[in-house]
């Protein structure tokens, strides 16, 4: 759930204006209507391999692109063996790539400004945990996780641009990750299954970056397809994927990007981890998840202390609410998770809490103009909303939003494809 230090403002003013509808417009590389599952679109991939061969004075062997995501319901379930349903969003990362055959990794990303826009050169043979500062950590992390895990992989000239909102909770260092290891292992014939590749992401960010992450981004990112939610058994790593066609209901999901930024590499997410963990030990239970619903009430009572309590609360309670949501939707009552969903950012504040003001202003103007149904998504600490509301209510209710909180932005999303190979 963290975030790469990966400016997608960069290469456009647009990019960060408020906007009560639409989408923020692409950097340089990326189709504008990036956002509309990226149609392909010849000029824009033209001038992406074009923008390649002027960094690094060549063309590049292939470009490849990796989604951000919405966690629809199921946060901070993941590292807890929990169940998750996340969907990919339409905006992505992208990578142009070619092989190096002289132990050099340079990457160079289109959305970073200052001290860090230029090419960053990295020795392959020197890459260690803690090793690499910046955003260029998180590509080198996973070369370096692919060597570690014993794959013939070398060094590489990599070029990235990327429309996925930064600091917003939708997984940009996921989709950043994602598609480096793609094309890495695409590119020198190393053989991952989608599930693998998302460990490896994952095991890059916890022990190359020091985030101590779950595997839900990093799989969401890979394994998701366009028109579905995926619903996630993070301990058995069973997956499904569940039609959520928001459209043919006449309804939208608005994602607004509070643009308070959040950063779980500074402790706050190991702290939530950790008392997570100490609560499952003092239950005698390997993780949280094993904690049944129907029992949570003895649970909290042989708790030591109330923030124990309150984290074991929300772990019990967000599980159930994945599975409400996937018995709703099977059911075709996509409406009614509403509700649900309310309900899961009412857990997040009261007993996770890492909610904030502004999360707490989008929430509660969506619900006082009839919104189905709000809540916060991804990591907490700021980053996004996600509200699901009548298709004829989107005008008023952004509107209102926006006059609420003028510094947001939004944008209605549709789950888009995982990651793939675009040429």
């Amino acid at each position: 759930m963290t975030e790469a230090a990966f400016d997608t403002s960069a290469t456009s003013a647009a990019q960060v204006t408020s906007a009560v509808q639409g989408t923020p417009a692409a950097p340089a590389g990326v189709p504008a209507d990036a956002s509309a599952h990226e149609a392909p679109d010849p000029d824009a991939e033209r001038a992406f391999r074009d923008a390649f061969q002027d960094v690094f004075g060549r063309p590049p062997e292939g470009v490849w692109a990796a989604p951000g995501r919405v966690n629809l319901i199921g946060e901070h379930t993941d590292y807890n063996d929990g169940y998750v349903m996340p969907f990919a969003l339409p905006h992505t990362t992208r990578a142009a790539v070619a092989r190096r055959d002289d132990g050099v990794l340079r990457v160079h990303s289109a959305n970073m400004r200052g001290g860090e826009g230029g090419v960053v050169e990295l020795a392959v043979d020197s890459l260690a945990p803690g090793a690499t500062e910046g955003w260029a950590r998180y590509p080198a992390a996973v070369l370096w996780a692919l060597r570690e895990s014993g794959h013939p992989v070398g060094g590489a000239d990599l070029h990235f641009a990327s429309t996925v909102p930064v600091g917003g909770g939708l997984s940009s260092s996921a989709a950043l990750q994602v598609v480096t290891a793609l094309a890495l292992s695409e590119l020198h014939g190393v053989e991952l299954g989608r599930q693998e590749l998302a460990l490896l992401c994952q095991r890059s960010e916890n022990v190359y970056v020091g985030a101590p992450v779950g595997v839900m981004d990093q799989t969401a990112s890979a394994c998701c397809t366009e028109g579905h939610a995926l619903h996630l058994d993070v301990r058995t790593l069973t997956q499904r994927q569940v039609p959520f066609d928001l459209a043919a209901e006449g309804l939208r999901l608005l994602v607004v990007d509070t643009r308070v930024k959040h950063a779980h590499a500074d402790g706050e997410y190991g702290k939530l981890r950790a008392g997570c963990e100490a609560a499952a030990a003092a239950l005698g239970l390997p993780a949280l998840r094993d904690v049944a619903y129907d029992g949570l009430d003895a649970a909290l009572a042989a708790l030591p202390d109330e923030r124990l309590r309150r984290l074991t609360r929300h772990i019990v309670t967000e599980n159930h609410r994945v599975e409400e949501v996937l018995a709703l939707l099977d059911a075709g009552r996509t409406r009614d998770i509403g509700p649900v969903l309310t309900a899961g950012h009412a857990s997040l504040r009261d007993d996770f809490r890492i909610s904030c003001p502004e999360l707490d202003l989008v929430v509660d103007t969506a619900l006082a103009e009839d919104a189905l149904g709000a809540r916060m998504t991804g990591g907490g600490f700021g980053g996004s909303a996600i509200v699901l509301l009548e298709e004829a209510d989107e005008e008023r209710i952004g509107a209102a939003i926006a006059r609420a909180l003028p510094r947001s932005r939004q944008f209605v999303t549709t789950p888009g494809p995982g990651a793939r190979r675009l040429s």
